[in-house]
């Protein structure tokens, strides 16, 4: 998937109040029962359909290791929505998500300011708005870039702007050469 979109989905899976299953066969028998099929399952994994049906009879136990991470992550997507809905509507009305970020940024401003990029490390507080922007954008899957722009106006609104008290002549961030970003809730 994409950076940014993945450290949407692990802050969101923070918020799980049960582990995920661990063995294989719970976890094939959680993505039988969600999609109603072996067959499903079949297509989904890119596996045969007597393959799923031996792993929910615990027939096979060790899955590939290409495989266990294609169920983990399947078995993630789908683990707990209704927890999930909460934390992402809890963040985008009253809590707000914090970006912990190092990336290269900088931004277009007046002459004569020093706005050449430089290497940050930024632990931000969003406020709910953006928040709620990202996990739109998420939804309706948005690319990595446009995630990241939206992450880039909100740095600039918060960090750079202090929500318009100050540098009102900025009129854009760059975002780039991101070493890592994570988001929580």
């Amino acid at each position: 998937m994409s950076m940014f979109g993945d450290g949407l989905d692990t802050a969101v899976q923070r918020a799980f109040t049960r582990p995920i299953p661990k063995s294989a066969g719970a976890q094939m028998r959680y993505l039988v029962k969600q999609l109603k099929g072996t067959r499903a399952v079949a297509q989904m994994l890119r596996i045969s359909q007597r393959t799923v049906e031996r792993y929910v009879k615990d027939q096979i136990k060790k899955p590939r290791p290409d495989l266990a991470t294609r169920m983990e992550n399947e078995v993630k997507k789908r683990w707990q929505p209704q927890i999930r809905a909460k934390a992402r509507q809890q963040a985008a009305t009253t809590g707000g998500i914090v970006i912990d970020t190092r990336a290269r940024i900088g931004y277009t401003a007046p002459i004569g300011t020093s706005d050449d990029a430089r290497l940050r490390h930024l632990t931000v507080a969003l406020p709910p708005q953006y928040a709620a922007r990202l996990f739109d954008a998420q939804q309706q899957g948005a690319t990595d870039q446009q995630l990241q722009q939206i992450a880039a106006e909100a740095l600039k609104d918060v960090y750079f702007q202090d929500s318009g008290r100050r540098a009102g002549s900025l009129e854009e961030v760059h975002f780039t050469d991101i070493e890592h970003v994570e988001f929580d809730l």
